[in-house]
């Protein structure tokens, strides 16, 4: 009888764990599900979906490993002062904070996770079905659509009701329109086929096509997880697209935004290892019918080419750099001038040629931005920024005919974007580093290449740009300043600022005549 009830407590303990067993573990991987979500929703935009960073630090098991929990909650609650990175007391619970740090504390960065070409399709989503009911002209008072100029505003979290893309007349100073876009904006790019069309890409990998005449999206897809790199084809007919998250590109058709190819991007780095990589710079060229996309961790930059029936065979350069980025392109496009960050150089590209011209010194860890090239006595220039805060910190010139270093100009902090303009007799150059120096821009005469000027812009400056005749410059006012600012370019006097929650990079539709991201005005003549 004994051994009865002992095999059948035996028995009823047995059923119970295994009734009990996988409820604990259901419950474990949804409460893992969870904080993926809460990250996914509150912190990928910034430090990566795959966990290792993107606009801000990695983190995941490995990067904070013996880091105080207590100290990570306290990061998390305050926020981190001069960054970007808000304080998220009162936005998430203490339980889910507390739960969100144990969550990247056990959490390995995630291997390259999978966004097919299928699941861009499954993205893409219609907000405007018959585009012939849009208006055929903008539907408020504007001179000219040259006098654009778009701001990525970021939003205090990234995401959320600040996150937009902000449009504004560069005559009157006036906001003209927005466009919600969920996450943050990161980069405006412009159709230079057709006025009307303006496209937007956010940190979280979205696409918006953006009617400018009634500041309505009209399309949007996701082509990633994590990456800004974006680019319009000449003809306005396609989009290239690149992420860091997951390592690969894409092209789409500039109208539909239907994807058309997907590229894998790896190659063999400068050191000989095989590896995936990240996007760098997307760009497209007045000069030809071509993309130029950098393979960051590959040191490499492709040139697809668009005229073989949708095709697109990709022409590899290698050996460019270790870390590509940003880039800008001169002389009618077919010159590109490419950061490599951990080469401390610049890399001259001609795209007729597919070949490294030649490798220019470019100070601590290059950052070109949008890049500046200009015309000033009769030699075309290009000043060059650096985001390292070295001992010493420069902005690079160099003579964009002969290839040859001018002068490394001493600035007062690392720098990320400069701007330049024909009719403008000044260079301007953002101050980033992470004291009241990241407040200022500094402004380099033309002819002397001598700072003559640094302006107090009242919060994190950011991505000056030029208006489209030269006569204004624009300032992003970021973190606690949150407007932009606007000052005649002559003169330095501020003559207006537009409100938005944290400005970032400031794009003008005047440079969509000579290319997006690219040659100065007085480059335009030749130009197809």
């Amino acid at each position: 009888m004994k051994n009865t009830k002992k095999l059948l407590s035996q028995s009823v303990i047995a059923g119970l764990t295994a009734l009990v067993l996988p409820l604990a573990v259901q419950a474990k991987s949804d409460n893992a599900q969870n904080m993926h979500q809460l990250y996914e929703d509150n912190c990928a935009s910034c430090h990566g979906s795959d966990h290792g960073g993107y606009l801000a630090p990695a983190l995941n098991a490995d990067t904070l490993k013996g880091r105080s929990p207590t100290a990570l909650r306290t990061v998390i609650m305050t926020g981190s002062f001069d960054t970007l990175m808000p304080p998220f007391y009162g936005r998430l619970t203490d339980d889910q904070i507390r739960g969100l740090v144990s969550h990247l504390q056990k959490t390995p960065k995630l291997d390259n996770p999978a966004w097919t070409i299928d699941d861009m399709k499954s993205s893409l989503k219609v907000y405007v079905k018959d585009e012939s009911t849009l208006p055929d002209k903008p539907t408020y008072e504007i001179s000219s659509m040259d006098d654009v100029i778009g701001v990525a505003a970021r939003g205090k979290y990234g995401r959320g009701d600040g996150s937009k893309a902000v449009f504004i007349d560069s005559t009157t100073h006036k906001q003209i329109g927005e466009v919600p876009t969920g996450t943050a904006a990161h980069i405006i790019d412009y159709n230079p086929a057709n006025p009307r069309w303006a496209y937007v890409k956010t940190d979280t990998a979205e696409i918006f096509k953006v009617d400018l005449y009634s500041m309505k999206a009209v399309r949007s897809i996701k082509t990633g997880f994590n990456g800004p790199g974006m680019g319009v084809s000449r003809d306005g007919k396609y989009i290239m697209a690149g992420s860091f998250v997951p390592h690969n590109a894409v092209i789409l058709d500039a109208d539909t935004l239907e994807p058309l190819k997907t590229f894998e991007l790896e190659g063999v780095d400068p050191d000989g290892k095989m590896v995936t990589s990240d996007s760098g710079m997307v760009i497209g060229t007045p000069y030809d019918d071509i993309f130029a996309i950098a393979l960051e961790n590959a040191g490499q930059v492709w040139v697809v080419d668009l005229k073989k029936d949708q095709d697109f065979p990709v022409t590899k350069i290698t050996d460019v750099g270790r870390h590509l980025h940003d880039a800008f392109l001169t002389h009618n496009g077919r010159k590109l001038m490419i950061a490599s960050y951990d080469d401390s150089i610049v890399a001259a590209i001609d795209l007729k040629d597919r070949k490294v011209i030649k490798k220019l010194e470019a100070g601590c860890v290059p950052h070109v931005g949008g890049g500046s090239a200009v015309k000033v006595d009769g030699r075309t220039l290009g000043f060059g920024t650096n985001f390292g805060d070295c001992d010493k910190t420069v902005v690079s010139v160099w003579d964009l005919d002969t290839m040859e270093v001018v002068k490394q100009i001493p600035v007062s902090g690392g720098t990320e974007s400069p701007a330049a303009h024909a009719n403008a007799p000044y260079v301007a150059v953002d101050i980033i580093s992470k004291d009241r120096r990241a407040r200022t821009v500094q402004l380099i005469d033309k002819k002397t290449l001598e700072v003559a000027k640094t302006l107090d812009v009242g919060g994190h400056a950011y991505f000056p740009e030029y208006s489209a005749d030269g006569k204004f410059l624009y300032v992003s006012a970021g973190y606690s300043g949150d407007e932009v600012v606007v000052y005649d370019s002559n003169s330095l006097k501020k003559v207006a600022s537009v409100s938005m929650e944290s400005p970032a990079g400031i794009f003008s539709h005047g440079r969509v005549k000579y290319m997006t991201r690219g040659l100065s005005p007085d480059e335009m003549e030749g130009a197809k």
